[in-house]
């Protein structure tokens, strides 16, 4: 399974330098789950940004994935992690959701350059 984390998807849908390397595991849908963190940071960004209608067809193109919603299960996992590696609670909740479904992380995130399972591009 593959997780790409909201700013990897922000980075696809900019189409920025590392867009391609967000592509193989956003096209490949039967293997891409979705917390639902990645579906609040990308609309509210692409709200700011673009509006209304693109942030809605970006939450349609990100919903092709399985969304994961929050559980009590992830959400304990995640405090857990970041009050052992303190990170912020956004990347917490993406990180136990990923452990959760063993899943690979794809990011551009700087939080996440040294965890298990990562594939790490730097902006």
């Amino acid at each position: 399974m593959n997780l790409v984390d909201s700013s990897g998807w922000l980075e696809f849908f900019i189409d920025g330098k590392n867009a391609d390397q967000f592509k193989k595991p956003l096209d490949n849908t039967d293997n891409l789950i979705v917390p639902t963190i990645c579906l609040y940071e990308v609309f509210k960004v692409v709200l700011r940004e673009r509006g209304l209608d693109s942030a809605l067809q970006a939450i349609a193109l990100m919903k092709q994935g399985q969304v994961i919603d929050l559980s009590s299960e992830i959400a304990i996992r995640a405090a857990n992690i970041s009050h052992h590696k303190n990170i912020p609670m956004a990347d917490s909740i993406i990180l136990a959701t990923a452990e959760n479904s063993q899943a690979i992380i794809w990011t551009q995130d700087i939080d996440f350059k040294d965890q298990q399972n990562v594939k790490y591009f730097p902006k």
